[in-house]
């Protein structure tokens, strides 16, 4: 018999894969309500395989009175996203694009825009 499934097991996420966008990187949503608006990544979360990006799925968060805040209220915050809705915009033809990777001269691993082929800086 296998033994049984812990709480934490489940917790894990299924498909983890490594994400080629970094903080600073020019994002555009492919899809949802804010489908074509761009922002800049803020930060990544890898185990999640999520991005949060700033300016993008805002959500309105009910808050507590408590000793930071007295009043309590309604605070918007950026919530993550998920990496496979966005596409890291090419400068070139200010169209989203997937990354792929390429030795330089100095032999060095570089992301370079599948479509141009140029390195993101």
């Amino acid at each position: 018999m296998s033994k049984p499934m812990s709480i934490k097991d489940h917790a894990k996420p299924k498909n983890v894969v490594k994400i080629r966008l970094k903080k600073g990187d020019l994002v555009m949503l492919l899809s949802g309500k804010n489908k074509g608006k761009t922002g800049k990544i803020s930060a990544t979360h890898p185990s999640l395989n999520k991005v949060t990006v700033e300016g993008l799925n805002i959500v309105k968060k009910h808050i507590k009175p408590n000793r930071q805040n007295p009043q309590g209220g309604i605070i918007s915050i950026t919530k993550p996203i998920d990496v496979s809705k966005v596409g890291i915009v090419d400068p070139s033809t200010k169209k989203p694009t997937r990354i792929g990777y390429k030795f330089n001269a100095k032999n060095e691993k570089v992301r370079v825009y599948k479509s141009s082929g140029k390195e993101i800086k």
